[in-house]
């Protein structure tokens, strides 16, 4: 099983089995302690400056929400009129995110579903909004999946990532008092430097370029915000095609030539916020 695979399979037994309480709380308005009320305000302000990257306006425009978890996102895209595809591997979150789903006044609708957020079938998008659904992945698999959701991305991918500081390896050895069946996967932290150098590299990723950036930082909450925009296509040379997959491509998705040109009909998914640093 390669990397990728795996730690998805790690993460959606955590969140379906281990700490469905515990983020069933930090999720939502109930009172928790004084460390994950940081968490959660880091959170809060992690979507905040995700959604003013994203158009005022969506109206008309298709979103996915990449690890969406209980869908506070995607709820508030939705308000600004966005089609939202919210997909998180866990259907206990996702569950969650339905039974917590308010009234949508306007164009904007959500499809909450569970599985794989790189499924070529979700088809195209004009953003994608990966809050802290990358930081349990090393860095080439963070690369690769961002080249998979480039490969169907008309605008942005906004996405997260731990930042690699010695206060976040404090705070991970601070983890360690969290009673044990509520930690996470480890985090794996990343240097901005090392991944811009990686996504410079990726062929995928060419016409994409790294714009804003920026750290949130509250208390037990640490995570660095990157946003990837789409330039002008040039034609390719002769010979060519579309851009690809550099290499450890995960479960076998296509490059734009093979991917369908249209998502089949929704499939109903079996009854999950976007990560962040987890207690």
């Amino acid at each position: 099983m390669s990397s990728y695979a795996t730690r998805r399979t790690q993460l959606e037994t955590y969140f379906d089995r281990t700490a469905v309480e515990a983020w069933s709380r930090l999720t939502s308005d109930a009172p928790v302690s004084k460390i994950r009320a940081t968490v959660r305000a880091g959170r809060d302000a992690m979507r905040a400056t995700l959604l003013d990257w994203l158009p005022a306006d969506m109206t008309g425009l298709r979103l996915l929400d990449a690890g969406c978890g209980t869908g506070a996102l995607a709820v508030e895209a939705a308000r600004r009129g966005a089609t939202v595809t919210a997909i998180d591997v866990s259907p206990t979150l996702i569950g969650l995110a339905r039974e917590r789903l308010p009234e949508i006044v306007g164009p904007g609708s959500i499809d909450f579903r569970v599985g794989d957020m790189l499924d070529p079938w979700l088809g195209r998008f004009d953003h994608v909004v990966a809050m802290d659904s990358l930081i349990h992945y090393q860095a080439p698999d963070i690369v690769r999946a961002l080249a998979e959701l480039s490969l169907r991305t008309d605008g942005s991918v906004v996405f997260t990532v731990a930042p690699r500081t010695a206060l976040l390896t404090l705070m991970h050895a601070a983890g360690q008092f969290f009673p044990k069946a509520d930690r996470a996967p480890a985090i794996v932290p990343i240097t901005e430097g090392g991944l811009r150098r990686r996504i410079a590299r990726e062929p995928a990723l060419e016409r994409f370029s790294v714009g804003r950036t920026r750290r949130i930082n509250s208390g037990f909450y640490l995570s660095n915000a990157i946003e990837l925009t789409r330039g002008q296509n040039p034609p390719p040379s002769a010979g060519e095609g579309g851009p690809r997959v550099s290499e450890g491509r995960e479960r076998g998705a296509t490059s734009p030539e093979t991917s369908p040109p249209h998502p089949p009909a929704p499939r109903a998914p079996s009854p999950a916020e976007g990560r962040g640093f987890r207690p």
